[in-house]
């Protein structure tokens, strides 16, 4: 398991998502303020647990190439001009 140190403006920042990756028994990160240690954030039971755990995508699920391939795509298209109707001139 990683181990990782950050800083209590980034923790603040960022809590959901490092409490997700720590739920998942992927990593566990030291706060630290001014450099030094403060406080550990770590799961509560061990990873194997959480194996069924819904929800969480892993870095080569197939979502994150489609979602690359509905971006290029989209990247690709042409937006057109609309042309407003006038109103008659009274």
């Amino acid at each position: 398991m990683k181990n990782t140190n950050v800083s209590v403006v980034k923790a603040k920042r960022e809590f959901s998502e490092l409490l997700g990756r720590v739920a998942v028994g992927k990593e566990t990160f030291t706060i630290t303020r001014h450099g030094k240690p403060m406080a550990v954030l770590a799961p509560t039971r061990p990873a194997e647990g959480l194996q069924g755990l819904k929800g969480w995508l892993e870095n080569d699920d197939p979502f994150f190439r489609d979602i690359q391939h509905i971006i290029g795509e989209r990247k690709k298209h042409k937006a057109r001009r609309i042309r407003l109707a006038r109103s008659p001139s009274p």
